[in-house]
């Protein structure tokens, strides 16, 4: 064995300089020439000679400064990063997945669950497939936690299961890789790595970008590990990919690491020192989110097609005083951006008039701004002030309450106008509502809700189960049916009832 071979088996856990020294005995391998006396001395050969041999290949080795490249300051405005040259000891083929199969598994927190999604979209851009199968997995990775001990216990008792898995692959498939990543791959390295030899990878929660090149080494069949902590890096470029695709929420990671030290708390020791993802990245990251909501209420008809989109005024002037973080010509792009992206979308708001120093002009410009969108649903209130408010400490509620109410009743009565105008243009069309019970108003008539979330009255009746031709009934609540418009208000569209059906049917009804 090499000496340096000898250096790394003795502290390859010991300090940073171990992933230096892990890198400088791939360069020597792979710098060898096609003999195999490159990293071993062989007979006949001198001892100088040997030591000139290696010195002129470590200086052509990496520099000092390629450990450094990823510890840049961080600029606000993330950018496209730019694809570095592969590292010297390893080519650009190997750092591809090769559409080998990973499977993901997360414990722990909502952190965590980013995490794993960081984990994915780094290693789909570098040709890796994910499988939701475990037998047929190539890469198994364990995304984990260790906050408790328990929480540890449950990912060693996983390890055994896994390391059965392992034992009895194939020898004509390729072998199984296991990894662990996050915490417990920070807290526990040495015995990871040692412990039974289950593990092949670790990946601290700032090395996911280091995913590709651990794989490539855990591929020559040697143990790889990074767990050294950042104090700058945030993943803000990097754009998470959601891991299940039945998930009904998405989690946006502001922050990483933690400063408080809590004395009970191994987070600080585990996830490193506090920092912040630029601003424009969380802002960007958001609206990628949204344009997928978006596009899913318009994709999917068992999405009710509302959105509810809270204005408060319709100047920007009043807009800032109330610190709303957008002006009214934001407002408006953005209400044609979600109405070219969902077609017949409804949508609902929220009015304050009488604000702290709102003037004529002002009121008058939230009335121009009812008409432009033409709501279909509206609350709308007069200024109220409020204890231990920012208003309270340093603004003047100095509308009189006459003008408030003067004013709330003009908006009412756009606000009706406008939406009686919108709602108006359903008089004709066959909508799908879901029925909530008998109106309020008569015990001889249904109430339900339609796509846009108007309230739809419509007789009590017996009619035809759209799924069991011939079978007559009466709608009950929670039942789907399908109501002919025949006129509309600006708050409740009426109509007659043609007959029960589901959600799945109602699809292959036009609604125009």
């Amino acid at each position: 064995m090499h000496p340096l071979q000898c250096v790394f088996q003795a502290q390859r856990l010991s300090a940073p300089w171990t992933s230096m020294c892990w890198v400088l005995l791939r360069t020597c391998r792979a710098h060898s020439s096609a003999s195999s006396t490159s990293c071993a001395s062989p007979e006949g050969k001198s001892s100088a000679g040997v030591q000139k041999d290696f010195s002129s290949r470590l200086a052509t080795g990496p520099t000092f400064q390629h450990f450094l490249r990823s510890a840049s300051v961080p600029q606000e405005k993330p950018s496209s990063p730019e694809v570095e040259d592969p590292p010297p000891y390893l080519s650009g083929d190997e750092l591809l997945g090769r559409q080998r199969k990973v499977y993901l598994e997360t414990y722990g927190c909502q952190m965590n669950v980013n995490d794993t999604e960081i984990a994915w979209s780094i290693l789909q851009k570098s040709g890796y497939l994910r499988t939701s199968n475990l037998q047929e997995a190539d890469v198994i990775l364990l995304v984990t936690c260790s906050i408790r001990e328990k929480a540890e216990q449950t990912i060693w008792n996983r390890l055994h299961q896994l390391k059965v898995l392992k034992t009895k692959r194939p020898r004509s498939r390729v072998p199984l890789r296991i990894g662990i990543l996050g915490c417990m791959a920070e807290r526990l390295k040495g015995e990871l790595l040692n412990r039974e030899k289950m593990v092949d990878l670790l990946a601290g929660p700032d090395a996911y970008r280091d995913l590709p090149r651990l794989l490539a080494v855990v591929e020559s069949g040697q143990q790889a590990a990074n767990v050294l902590l950042s104090l700058d890096e945030t993943y803000a470029d990097i754009m998470p990919v959601q891991t299940s695709p039945s998930a009904t929420s998405a989690f946006v990671s502001i922050m990483r690491g933690c400063d408080n030290m809590c004395s009970y708390c191994i987070v600080p020791f585990t996830r490193g020192r506090e920092r912040s993802r630029p601003v424009a990245s969380i802002l960007e990251e958001v609206r990628k989110l949204s344009e997928q909501v978006l596009q899913l209420i318009r994709e999917r008809h068992n999405i009710c097609k509302q959105i509810h989109l809270p204005a408060q005024s319709g100047s920007s002037r009043v807009l800032d005083a109330m610190r709303r973080g957008y002006s009214r010509e934001a407002y408006v792009a953005l209400v044609h951006h979600i109405r070219e992206s969902i077609p017949g979308v409804s949508l609902s708001s929220d009015f304050i008039t009488g604000f702290c120093g709102e003037t004529e002009d002002d009121h008058q410009q939230t009335v121009s701004l009812l008409r432009e969108v033409q709501y279909n649903t509206g609350f709308l209130f007069a200024y109220s002030m409020r204890q231990k408010t920012r208003a309270y400490h340093r603004l003047k509620d100095d509308v009189p309450e006459e003008v408030k109410l003067r004013r709330l009743e003009e908006l009412i009565t756009v606000f009706r106008e406008e939406a009686s105008k919108a709602n108006k243009a359903s008089v004709g069309c066959t909508q799908v509502v879901l029925v909530e019970g008998f109106s309020k108003r008569s015990t001889t008539d249904l109430c339900g809700r339609n796509d846009a979330n108007l309230k739809v009255i419509f007789p009590d009746a017996e009619v035809e189960d759209l799924t069991n031709p011939g079978l007559k009934v009466r709608a009950q609540p929670g039942d789907y049916v399908l109501v002919k418009i025949t006129s509309a208000s600006s708050q409740t569209l009426k109509g007659h009832i043609l007959c029960r059906t589901t959600m799945k049917d109602s699809s292959a009804y036009c609604m125009t």
